[in-house]
């Protein structure tokens, strides 16, 4: 896949990775175009995900070494999936000597869903989602509720005015519950959403544009689950607690 983006273009090139979900994908930003690559991969994150990048980059004609940094979606999302991406984004950036930096999953999603005012939801498992709500400001998105695991009955529409359009998984996984809480204050949703390496490689050189870029040694998921032993009943009391 290819395009190229609209409004102010960060003139960089950078690679973007995610595996956050079943979904596995790979994204070089060249100077506002995007090549990227994406597999259903269920479990075969770790063989499929450096073939991926070694296409795109034979694709540019671009080694490794001459990018200037490399984005991966930090999270939230599975927990094999997070340690995966931020495994090869460590070995990569590395050997190559390139800053990294992290990129929000839902944030990803809101990116794609053609609104100004997102609530993005992905499915958590275990009867749980992960969701944040974002507003855009420029090429930008500001987050008016950070993002958090919850279960569905606890997600919700800010108050602010505005069209809030309802983006993500887990209006398909959990939508029994969400659907019918949430549609009066929706003007749409868009359950296809998932997080996608092409939707972060804007968002990673907007990062880099404002000096985010770490060293790799510091790169590190996002958990918001700290015990995934609580049976659901535990959950819910927990919350109730």
């Amino acid at each position: 896949m290819e395009r190229v983006t609209t409004g102010k273009i960060a003139v960089m090139k950078l690679l973007v990775i995610d595996t956050s979900t079943e979904w596995c994908s790979a994204a070089l930003w060249l100077d506002g175009r995007i090549l990227a690559r994406r597999v259903l991969a269920e479990q075969r994150h770790s063989s499929l995900l450096l073939p991926m990048v070694d296409e795109l980059l034979r694709e540019a004609a671009t080694p490794l070494v001459q990018l200037d940094g490399i984005g991966y979606g930090a999270g939230p999302g599975s927990f094999t999936g997070l340690r995966i991406a931020c495994a090869v984004t460590q070995g990569l950036a590395l050997g190559a000597d390139l800053p990294v930096v992290g990129v929000s999953t839902l944030e990803s999603i809101a990116e794609q869903a053609g609104a100004e005012q997102v609530l993005a939801v992905l499915d958590a498992r275990m009867a749980e989602v992960y969701w944040a709500a974002y507003q855009r400001s420029g090429l930008d998105w500001q987050c008016v509720i950070e993002p958090a695991l919850a279960l569905p009955e606890s997600v919700s529409v800010p108050d602010d005015s505005g069209d809030w359009v309802g983006a993500g998984n887990g209006f398909v996984a959990l939508g029994d519950v969400l659907r019918p809480r949430l549609a009066a204050q929706l003007v749409r949703v868009d359950a296809s959403l998932m997080p996608d390496a092409a939707a972060m490689a804007g968002l990673a050189a907007r990062a880099f544009e404002r000096g985010d870029g770490m060293d790799a040694a510091h790169a590190a998921p996002i958990y918001l689950r700290d015990k995934v032993a609580l049976t659901i009943d535990e959950r819910r009391a927990k919350k109730a607690g």
